[in-house]
């Protein structure tokens, strides 16, 4: 059927601030969602409390309310605008509470406003554990033995009947907090406690953990006629244990055979069509036993669009946010043309020639002395996505776009770790389990025993271990290249864009704002716009925001050869944070122009001692300073200065590094 002619208007519910667990994945899907609207007639009215976000910019909605997300704020808009329909699903977590909060006070139904996307029954039914249980039992599809606990009496006894390890989820929660798994029964009791207080309905669901399961998840579509289309399937690198998150995934996935994928999908399908009756978008987890049998269980699903919905749409170039959004609203998946390919219907399924992998990236080293251990709540900042001809390539590419002054996945010159401390991280994961499993393997620990202590696929193990394997083959050289480029150049003026790579605490959505705006201004003064990114979450990777988008590492080997492959009029750096800043002086020093504020002035501003000099020769009073280069210089800096001291490294953004000490010993922990 055609969209419904009794929508003309919609409201359309943000994420809100980010969260760990909810970033700017959903800047991307609601700005798409409303420009897909918008194509079609339709007034947009978009909420959201996030002033950093492009959705939040009027090139995106016709109104715009910076307003909480609370039901007195929705109430405000329907007052002032006549409002269809609500799509709460481009909002994450946040815009479905609040639906539901709205549904159940009446205001939906008070001002005659219709839910598409998603319905309520399907919102509680996923969101209920117990509620979803139930209706997996009654469709046969298998799921964990699991039992909800409303109290902290229903939960040990739970615990006595199932034993141990089990899995504490909270319901109603996001990024998977107050979620645990708990070996020891002495942790149990404050473990349960947590997740009781966490969950908004005080209710915890307790199921016998499946350690060592590999994990899986396939995005779907849906549409009013019962159409249903697999976009993507993705395979957790890391087991069950480990949030997905904070799992270094893969698409397609790379370890299921074809029989069990097609039971998966059948089940995924099943499971769509069960809990409601509504045209969108699903996310569907799945855990697969590791022996020959394959059993699938399935774990949960999300009527949204989510992360993983991000990352499958820059993954396949299936705008999942745009098509559901137009599903939303009425349209079926075989009536939308030229919508995606710009030759058929959106009814099909993408395959995947190449390979996609997404690394998450972390920020323990701003709150030292937390628990950096991985599980399962949630506690990566941002992530990166990396795009190759095979696993290997896109691993070694999503490593150096990480920005963790690693060059790649081994052969980068790092010292490697002692083996008691590799043998702890491959059974105590964080951070840098990767780097270490490289480590291992390289360091001849059997893979019997890294399998044992990892439960990672011995597939992915094996494809580590070639890379160790090449790298002693081509050790003389300095790197390796593809030789093919599918890339065609234009003779258009072009300008490039970089931008600000993974989120993290102190660079974030901000810059995807920024450089955003910077190509679509571009583009009005008759350039095509180059974008260089690597952060499959934002609006600056968007399959339509740049006339040409580079999904490489904002790393300089990968940035200079698109340079030289583009020749551009010149470089923008000054829109994707400290990332793009950092890369300036080396534009500067090949001779590469760069366009609006120049490497000199760049280098005038972030380099404290010259800004410094700057603030002096025009009288500008400034705290005493000195600059130093080496932890002697700055003992004896502080016999002259005096303490307390700050000590503020140059180029670094979000006080990155800086310290207050108040004595030597301080000093000399700074590791200048």
């Amino acid at each position: 059927m055609p969209k419904k002619n009794s929508i003309k208007s919609v409201l359309i519910i943000g994420s809100g601030p980010i969260v760990i667990g909810q970033a700017c994945e959903f800047d991307y899907s609601g700005s798409q969602a409303a420009r897909s609207l918008r194509e079609e007639g339709i007034e947009v009215t978009l909420i959201n409390s996030n002033p950093a976000t492009i959705m939040t910019d009027k090139v995106v909605a016709d109104n715009i309310y910076l307003q909480p997300l609370e039901p007195e704020s929705i109430v405000q808009i329907l007052e002032n605008h006549k409002i269809d329909a609500v799509l709460p699903t481009m909002g994450g977590q946040t815009a479905l509470n609040l639906a539901i909060k709205c549904e159940e006070m009446g205001i939906w139904e008070q001002y005659g406003v219709e839910m598409i996307g998603v319905d309520i029954a399907a919102i509680e039914i996923t969101e209920n554990r117990e509620a979803f249980r139930n209706l997996m039992y009654e469709i046969g599809v298998p799921m964990a033995p699991q039992t909800t606990a409303k109290s902290f009496l229903e939960g040990k006894e739970i615990a006595q009947e199932f034993g141990f390890p089990l899995c504490i989820r909270p319901s109603y929660t996001l990024g998977g907090a107050g979620a645990s798994i708990v070996h020891d029964p002495e942790e149990f009791d404050g473990l349960l406690e947590r997740g009781l207080q966490l969950s908004p309905i005080h209710e915890v669901m307790i199921d016998k953990a499946l350690m060592g399961w590999k994990e899986y998840e396939l995005e779907l579509l849906r549409d009013g006629n019962d159409n249903v289309v697999i976009i993507c399937s993705i395979e957790n690198f890391d087991p069950i244990g480990i949030h997905t998150g904070d799992s270094i995934t893969v698409a397609p996935a790379m370890t299921l055979s074809d029989t069990t994928f097609q039971r998966m999908r059948d089940m995924s399908i099943k499971m769509m069509r069960s809990i409601g009756n509504f045209a969108g978008g699903c996310n569907v987890q799945f855990a697969v036993s590791p022996d020959e049998k394959e059993d699938i269980i399935a774990i949960e699903i999300n009527p949204r669009v989510s992360r993983s919905s991000a990352l499958a749409s820059k993954a396949t170039g299936y705008p999942i946010a745009k098509i559901a959004s137009k599903l939303a609203i009425g349209y079926n998946l075989d009536e939308l043309k030229n919508q995606i390919t710009k030759t058929t219907s959106a009814l099909f399924e993408p395959t995947l020639d190449y390979v996609i992998v997404k690394i998450p990236r972390w920020n323990f080293n701003k709150f030292p002395g937390t628990n950096r251990e991985l599980g399962l709540q949630m506690k990566s900042v941002g992530e990166v996505m990396a795009i190759g001809r095979t696993f290997q390539e896109a691993l070694q590419k999503a490593c150096q776009s990480l920005e963790i002054g690693r060059n790649g996945l081994g052969a980068d010159g790092k010292e490697m770790t002692s083996q008691n401390d590799i043998l702890h991280s491959l059974e105590h994961p964080s951070w840098n389990r990767l780097f270490h499993i490289y480590d291992a393997i390289k360091l001849g620990i059997p893979f019997k025993t890294i399998v044992e202590k990892t439960k990672i696929d011995i597939w992915f193990l094996k494809q580590i271990e070639d890379l160790i394997k090449l790298e002693r083959k081509i050790d003389y050289y300095y790197s390796t290249f593809e030789y093919a480029n599918e890339s065609v150049v234009t003779e258009k003026k072009k300008v490039v864009v970089l931008g600000s790579g993974p989120n993290r605490i102190g660079q974030g959505i901000e810059f995807d704002y920024s450089c955003v705006h910077g190509v679509l201004a571009a583009k009005e003064m008759g350039y095509e716009t180059i974008m260089i990114n690597c952060n499959p979450e934002t609006v600056s990777t968007d399959f339509d925001t740049a006339d040409k988008l580079y999904f490489e590492p904002v790393f300089w080997e990968h940035i200079y050869d698109i340079i030289r492959h583009e020749k551009p009029e010149g470089v923008i750096v000054q829109l994707g944070g400290q990332t793009a800043l950092k890369l300036a002086e080396k534009l500067e020093r090949f001779g590469i122009k760069i366009i609006g504020t120049s490497y000199e002035a760049l280098d005038l501003a972030e380099d404290r001692g010259r800004f410094s000099k700057l603030l002096e020769k025009n009288n500008i009073p400034f705290p005493k300073y000195g600059v130093v280069e080496s932890a002697e210089q700055a003992l004896e800096l502080a016999d002259v200065l005096g303490f307390p001291l700050l000590v503020r490294p140059s180029y670094v953004l979000g006080g990155q590094k800086m310290k207050i000490v108040i004595n030597k010993e301080e000093l000399d922990l700074c590791n200048l």
